[in-house]
């Protein structure tokens, strides 16, 4: 990316979050930027209901940038709700700061529709969003269907509103061309993990082995592995059933997270000798996580599963894939026999 300092960018995002802090410090190498966060988990309460539990991220979430949290004024402020987000004071904190133009990551939140649509607004507006159309059911109710137009027209004032898009995949792009966006408006900025941490390095192969050893894993066992929150639209049952059924003897599945299916699946897995349930690893374990493993699965169903950046934390450490078509990566990432597979969701 060229240095222009002169260029000031601001961009706007409910809450600190461990796949854009290493963005954000690439981009303020290169430009004047400034990020504003609408909400402070660490000031109120940090619980993620995907995985069931408070979670701290022990890597850096706002070392290398400017940034500041714009002062939240909601009875209940948090990301799970549209009213969760509400900060008055964001247009004129923008203001300040004078930028040429506000990229905005998400818009589902009263303060940024309030942004959106001020006439008070001087700058442009930039839109980066990772939705997708993978999943939907073509076959609809005439309700379903009218609900369903009612809401593309919504999403297609909204998106009138911006001057430009950042799609992060096919998909993606596919969605926004469906909502009314211009080929003109739409710019490639494709998802991304930090690849400087995900190194197989000899450390970290030594780590996974120690691992592996701790798990019980003996070195001849090829490891299947789901990482991430134990939730219903990731469908990790869909995994445990399929394995189950294939009565793999030299395979050992496991499933590393939390989540409201951990029970469930500890159950299963309790009565199943090759199937472990390991607990929740944060970021600076996810490295040897991934090492340890021959094969990385997310089986996940609907639209739910955006893009899935474990399959990016994954094939960085160069682990083959599987996974399932309602996945938004996979027409980016996946090369069926090369990589990984593809399959049907909910197969």
């Amino acid at each position: 990316m060229p240095i222009d300092r002169q260029r000031r960018l601001a961009i706007v995002l409910t809450h600190p979050v461990q796949y854009h802090s290493p963005w954000f410090r690439n981009i303020s190498s290169c430009l004047q930027l400034k990020v504003f966060y609408l909400w402070n988990p660490a000031a109120t309460n940090s619980h993620d209901p995907g995985f069931g539990h408070k979670v701290e991220w022990d890597v850096p979430l706002l070392e290398g940038y400017e940034y500041e949290f714009v002062p939240n004024t909601s009875r209940q402020p948090g990301s799970a709700r549209f009213r969760g987000i509400d900060n008055p004071e964001l247009l004129s904190r923008l203001d300040n700061f004078r930028p040429d133009a506000a990229l905005l990551i998400g818009y589902r939140y009263k303060s940024m529709l309030r942004l959106i649509f001020s006439p008070r607004r001087t700058f442009p507006l930039l839109f980066r969003g990772d939705s997708h159309r993978l999943g939907q059911n073509a076959e609809k109710l005439k309700s379903e269907i009218l609900k369903q137009e009612i809401r593309k027209w919504g999403i297609g004032r909204i998106f009138k509103r911006f001057d430009a898009f950042l799609y992060v995949g096919k998909a993606n792009r596919d969605y926004f061309r469906v909502h009314g966006v211009p080929e003109e408006k739409l710019f490639f900025a494709p998802h991304a993990v930090d690849n400087e941490r995900f190194q197989l390095t000899k450390e970290i192969r030594r780590e996974a082995r120690e691992w592996r050893r701790e798990l019980g894993v003996p070195g001849d066992r090829l490891l299947v592995m789901f990482a991430g929150k134990f939730e219903f639209k990731k469908r990790p049952l869909d995994l445990l059933e399929a394995f189950s059924r294939s009565k793999f003897n030299k395979a050992v599945l496991i499933f590393v997270g939390s989540g409201e299916l951990e029970v469930e699946l500890m159950r299963y897995a309790s009565s199943i000798d090759n199937i472990l349930v390991a607990p929740f690893q944060n970021q600076s374990k996810m490295p040897r996580t991934y090492a340890a493993c021959d094969l990385f699965v997310l089986p996940s169903y609907g639209e739910g599963e955006t893009w899935g950046l474990a399959v990016n934390e994954a094939m960085a450490m160069s682990r083959p894939v599987v996974v399932s078509d309602h996945v938004g990566c996979w027409r980016d990432l996946v090369y069926p026999n090369k990589n990984g597979l593809v399959f049907s969701a909910g197969d």
